[in-house]
């Protein structure tokens, strides 16, 4: 994985930028994080998933602990450069409940079609 030289632009507007995580092969949504510059940095360097935690107020390794990692595949900046999608390969589940992927409470569906 090559590291972007150019990191500070996605840190313009806040020291923190959401990241979307979709799995590589179902397309499916797993969690929506926030990075850091470090965060970010450490990803590009490893290859795999580091967060910055806003509650606990530090970095965190996806799976580190559990086992249930994220392998980046690929990393995309949107058109304003404040929103990051990261296409990962997924060991496990991505949710700390236990679920595949942290949305899985429906909270509304249109059955009108």
């Amino acid at each position: 994985m090559t590291e972007n030289q150019d990191l500070k632009r996605y840190f313009e507007k806040s020291s923190l930028i959401p990241a979307i995580v979709v799995d590589e092969k179902t397309k499916e949504v797993l969690m929506l994080a926030y990075m850091n510059e470090e965060s970010l940095s450490l990803t590009l360097k490893t290859g795999y998933t580091w967060f910055w935690s806003r509650s606990r107020q530090e970095l965190w390794n996806k799976g580190a602990t559990s086992g249930h990692v994220q392998k980046v595949k690929r990393i995309m900046a949107d058109c304003d450069d404040d929103t990051l999608l990261v296409i990962v390969e997924q060991t496990g589940v991505a949710c700390h409940t236990g679920s595949y992927s942290c949305f899985f409470k429906e909270i509304w569906r249109d059955d009108h079609e």
